[in-house]
């Protein structure tokens, strides 16, 4: 257009030149509006399929702590039946699981949402995981969870609150899949410049087939224990990993059960060394 509107007079060779370049850029621009309608109709069936699931999530999954609280609540404001310590005291427990179910799930719901809404900003520094693996485990009993994280590992660059999410999310997620009497491991270890979490159960295991489809948003693989949610956990967990510039797969535990490897990266690798802090000189 600039070529026809403000050059030269072009003779009838070049005129079919530039009509046949101006040709081409019709089709790739044509090309361009219908690959953009493309992805946004894939946006728009995505956007539909979480809101339907979040749908059936807070149908099910929020009502049915909800009812199991309001439940307990209620039969212990009755005066109709007098309560034994024991029974108050599993009631209350009743109601203290419902509730912290009620927390779990209402914070990957919105740990998801900041993940499709781009808006997760980590804060990278150095940190040990002995800080953090360590506070991930309060949301599962003392004896489900051994740890295996030695000293001497280096330090690592992540986001703390990011990865200490994630860390939970697997270690509940294992400990759900795991039978009695069969804790779940967390261990590390540090491979050239990255640095490896494993969390290990000794449940049912997945095939490799689907072993990708387990980390989508509101999917649960074969038949999920009581309480196990709507499927966020592993979707968030990968997501926190990947917005740290780390990786998140699952690999067959030997002899049976699923291992989680969180792959990050070391600090000094990732950062760079520190730079050297000269003492201050004192004024003579």
């Amino acid at each position: 257009m600039a070529l026809a509107l403000t050059g030269r007079v072009l003779p009838a060779e070049d005129r079919r030149v530039l009509a046949a370049f101006a040709a081409q850029a019709a089709v790739a621009l044509d090309r361009r509006r219908l690959q953009e309608e493309a992805d946004q109709a894939r946006a728009l069936a995505e956007g539909n399929r979480i809101r339907t699931a979040l749908l059936a999530a807070v149908s099910h999954d929020l009502r049915t702590p909800l009812a199991g609280i309001k439940a307990a609540v209620s039969s212990l404001r009755s005066d109709d039946v007098a309560w034994s310590e024991e029974d108050q005291a599993e009631l209350l427990e009743g109601i203290e699981e419902g509730a912290d179910r009620l927390d779990h799930l209402v914070g990957n719901l919105l740990d998801m949402s900041r993940l499709q809404t781009g808006t997760v900003t980590p804060l990278i520094r150095e940190i040990d995981l002995d800080e953090v693996v360590p506070m991930a485990l309060g949301g599962v009993p003392e004896d489900s969870v051994e740890l295996d994280i030695p000293e001497t590992l280096p330090m690592v660059a992540v986001d703390a609150g990011l990865l200490e999410r994630s860390v939970a999310n697997l270690v509940e997620n294992a400990v759900k899949y795991s039978p009695p009497g069969s804790p779940v491991l967390v261990s590390a270890s540090a491979i050239a410049d990255r640095v490896e979490v494993r969390v290990v159960d000794r449940g049912p295991g997945v095939p490799d087939e689907a072993k990708e489809r387990i980390f989508a948003p509101f999917q649960r693989y074969g038949d999920a224990p009581r309480g196990a949610g709507v499927g966020l956990g592993l979707a968030v967990a990968r997501g926190f990993a990947e917005a740290m510039a780390g990786t998140l797969d699952a690999e067959d535990t030997p002899g049976g059960g699923l291992t989680m490897v969180l792959t990050l990266r070391a600090a000094e690798a990732a950062l760079g060394p520190l730079p050297l802090v000269q003492p201050e000189r004192q004024a003579t």
